[in-house]
């Protein structure tokens, strides 16, 4: 019998963590945003619509990779509640990732407001219209998921706590390489 995955692969720690990093860019980048004006302001919002649609993209490469590499079992040890917790907690983080770059994806392209993806090229507009008003909608949307995101990250950041210093069950190890495994 084979024995029990205690780590996820590079790829899977690689895309959390590059996606992690990149939600906190998100969050310094539209305060700098609302702290400063002119084109300073302009810019810091071109690169969080860059830096969202990259979040976008490995979204689904991570949501790809975790359909052909299933997650790792969670210890037996958890009761069923923290386990539907856990896995609709992660669910809600994958919507969450989809929708908050799509939304702000459509108030740009409802706008007719030009992406460019880090002066590379210029990302392809939604074809949808409404204007500011539908702009206005969709910003809406994106921003009640952003609080929705803020709740699930306090969740993750809370559960991976308690497993590692509570409930010292080794999951805290799956995902952040520099810990050691436990034996």
């Amino acid at each position: 019998m084979a024995e029990p995955q205690t780590r996820y692969s590079g790829i899977s720690i690689m895309l959390h963590w590059l996606i992690a990093l990149m939600v906190l860019a998100q969050v310094l980048l539209i305060t700098g945003h609302e702290a400063t004006e002119g084109p300073l302001s302009r810019e810091l919002v071109q690169i969080h619509k860059a830096v969202g649609l990259s979040i976008l993209v490995l979204t689904l490469a991570r949501i790809g990779w975790r359909m052909a590499n299933p997650a790792i079992a969670l210890p037996q040890a958890m009761k069923g509640w923290e386990k539907v917790l856990a896995r609709a907690t992660h669910i809600l983080f994958y919507v969450a990732l989809i929708v908050i770059p799509v939304t702000g994806w459509l108030a740009s392209s409802a706008s007719g407001r030009d992406i460019s993806w880090f002066g590379l090229f210029d990302w392809p507009l939604l074809p949808v219209g409404g204007g500011r008003e539908a702009a206005g909608r969709f910003m809406d949307i994106h921003e009640l998921a952003v609080k929705g995101l803020y709740v699930l990250l306090a969740l993750h950041i809370l559960g991976a706590l308690k497993h590692h210093f509570v409930d010292r069950d080794g999951v805290l190890q799956r995902m952040i390489p520099f810990i050691p495994r436990r034996p």
